[in-house]
């Protein structure tokens, strides 16, 4: 793991529908608020808009360990079976507000006519702002990551076989099977 990373975590599971019926960011950013809701205790809301570019945005709102974020991501790469996005997500704590990067990595694998595997995968950063804060506070970076890592792990482990299920009803939709 690089020295600034906070998280990198990375996990799969099985989409039953064929490969060339997925389309994650058709999916990504026609996400209705109550599916995203439904795909972890932690989701609070998810919107789609763009950004200054004209780039998609997906607006995504939850609260990991106690912390309200607000994920502001910016496509990076958009094809129907792999999907880049990054945000400079606000972070409401007790001691104030602050950043962080997060980049978020959606894609699938066939692994057979009938079914793919999903991988969900998150990364975080400090951003200058966050550094500045935790060193207002006397939180050493390795202490605030080692915090950090169980609840963002636990949150991606979570929403992973839910966010397959519902890119699956997606497909399966599009494809007009459901």
């Amino acid at each position: 793991m690089e020295d600034n990373v906070i998280v990198d975590s990375s996990f799969k599971a099985v989409i039953n529908a064929p490969i060339d019926a997925i389309n994650i960011p058709a999916w990504c950013f026609s996400l209705p608020d109550k599916e995203y809701q439904g795909c972890s205790p932690a989701h609070v809301a998810a919107g789609a808009t763009t950004a200054p570019d004209g780039r998609r945005m997906s607006i995504n709102v939850e609260v990991i360990g106690g912390t309200p974020m607000v994920q502001h991501y910016v496509e990076k790469l958009a094809e129907p079976h792999h999907l880049v996005l990054e945000s400079v997500s606000d972070l409401f704590t007790a001691a104030g507000r602050t950043t962080m990067v997060v980049m978020w990595e959606l894609s699938v694998t066939r692994i057979d006519d009938q079914r793919c595997e999903f991988t969900n995968h998150v990364r975080t950063w400090p951003t200058e702002e966050f550094n500045a804060y935790l060193d207002r506070q006397g939180i050493p970076f390795e202490v605030f990551r080692a915090q950090r890592q169980p609840f963002s792990l636990a949150h991606n482990a979570g929403e992973t076989p839910l966010f397959a299920a519902s890119l699956e009803r997606h497909a399966l939709r599009q494809a007009g099977g459901v």
